[in-house]
Formats: C-alpha cells, structure tokens, sequence
C-alpha cells in the first residue's frame, strides 16, 4: 500500500511539472518579428499653410492609428483608434512619436507617422495596442492656437 501511494504521489507530481511554465513568461509580442527594429519616420501628405504647430501651442487634430503591418497597404494592419483632441505641443501630454510628428505641421496638413514601440507605449502596451508594438497615425491637423495670439 506504501509502495502503491509513493508511485501515485510521484505520477502526480510529474503531471502537476508538465504543466508548469516554471517562471516563463506568457506575455507575447503583438507579431513576429518584434517590432522595435521599426524606424521612424513622418510623410507629409498634405502641406498646410495656417499657422505651424511649435512647442507651447495647441494644437487640435484628427487622427487615426492603425497597428503597424509589413503586409499592409501603408504598413496599416488594424485599426486601433480614431479620435479628434487638442494637445499642448512639447508638453509630454501624448506619446513621444506623435508629439514628434505634430510638430512642424502647418494647419490643414495631413501627414502620415510610423511610430516605432520606443517612441509609442513600448513593453506595456496601452489598452488595444500590444506590447511592442509599432503605430502608424494619419493625422490632420486642424487648427493651432500659439500662446498670446
């Protein structure tokens, strides 16, 4: 009977380890390859000609954010956000890469970011982006307010 309760125990013991991830993480990048190779960049799609967004003004926009996909038209994969917000330039209010990307703009352009995980939420992610993950924004820039005008 000892004999028969030690091979159960150990039989139960090899199953219970077989199943242990033994400290291993589970968190996955959001594609693979990981995305932190991903370079910045910004594309002028429209050149505005109102006034230019520089640091300390407000700047309203629209925008939209989409994954970043090699396979996609425009390296969009899904689309994660659309929203229209005004935001302090250089203020650090928004990720780095779009605070990069508005800056420089001139009211009623478009322009297009490719925002690497570094400049984006990096190895945490944010709501529906994933860790490690690359963003691509098509942004309109609506209108700037500079401080004492």
């Amino acid at each position: 009977m000892t004999r028969r309760f030690g091979l159960i125990c150990l039989l139960n013991l090899l199953i219970f380890a077989a199943g242990c991830d033994f400290g291993k993480s589970t968190t996955t990048a959001p594609t693979s390859p990981d995305q932190s190779n991903v370079p910045y960049s910004q594309t002028d799609l429209t050149v505005g000609t109102g006034a230019e967004a520089i640091a300390g003004s407000t700047a309203t926009v629209q925008y939209g954010a989409w994954l970043y996909s090699d396979a996609g038209l425009d390296h969009k994969g899904t689309q994660v956000d659309q929203a229209t917000f005004s935001f302090v330039v250089g203020a650090n209010t928004v990720i780095k890469g779009f605070d990069q990307g508005v800056a420089g703009m001139k009211a009623g352009g478009t322009r297009r970011l490719i925002v690497p995980p570094s400049a984006a939420y990096g190895s945490t992610g944010y709501q529906s982006i994933p860790p490690n993950a690359a963003l691509v924004f098509d942004i309109a820039l609506t209108n700037v307010v500079t401080p004492g005008t």
